[in-house]
């Protein structure tokens, strides 16, 4: 636990903390472990917590009112992951969280997040960034999926998500990518032949 989240406050903060600083930060937080396909929230229900991904994957998604289902983040060790509009509002969930592998997760609920954020001004400023980042990635991919071809949105994502290449079931890639599964098989065909030429 200690190297993974570390390395992810001092690497968003861009600044070494104290041991000090980490013990006051994690001990805020709590360890779960969770099977493949849990939810960890549901759309509709208050989102109680943000989580920090120790070990496992797990996405966010949404399903229209005709059962299609539409993939909105992914999460990887060292990635956090949380329904941003219900978990602050207090209000029900627009989407759900789902972890994809057998999963060590830490959680840290609103009240203890408002504990963190007053103890340090430095958490509250990693906070505000990681919020900051997740806003801007947000937009960044509406633009694409708005201006760009389905081949050009899949190679940016593979070449900036390898892992996620590796690790996240293709269907839930092109629900991400806003694009049909066979699109995404043809698309992935068409690229690897032309890195074979």
């Amino acid at each position: 636990m200690e190297v993974l989240l570390r390395q992810n406050i001092q690497r968003t903060i861009g600044q070494q903390i104290t041991d000090d600083q980490f013990e006051q930060f994690s001990n805020f937080l709590l360890l779960r472990s969770f099977d493949k396909k849990t939810i960890l929230c549901k759309e509709g229900e208050h989102c109680k917590y943000v989580y920090f991904l120790l070990k496992g994957s797990a996405y966010s998604f949404m399903v229209n009112e005709h059962g299609d289902k539409h993939t909105i983040q992914f999460a990887l060790e060292g990635y956090w992951i949380t329904d941003h509009y219900s978990f602050f509002s207090g209000k029900p969930g627009i989407y759900s969280i789902e972890t994809l592998e057998p999963s060590q997760i830490l959680i840290l609920d609103r009240e203890n997040f408002e504990k963190i954020c007053e103890s340090n001004h430095l958490f509250e400023h990693f906070f505000r960034i990681l919020i900051q980042n997740a806003f801007i990635g947000l937009q960044y991919r509406l633009a694409k999926t708005n201006s760009e071809d389905a081949g050009h949105r899949y190679a940016e994502f593979s070449n900036l998500h390898p892992a996620f290449v590796q690790r996240i079931p293709q269907y839930l890639i092109a629900s991400y990518l806003g694009i049909k599964p066979q699109s995404l098989s043809r698309i992935r065909k068409e690229q690897t032949g032309k890195k074979n030429t």
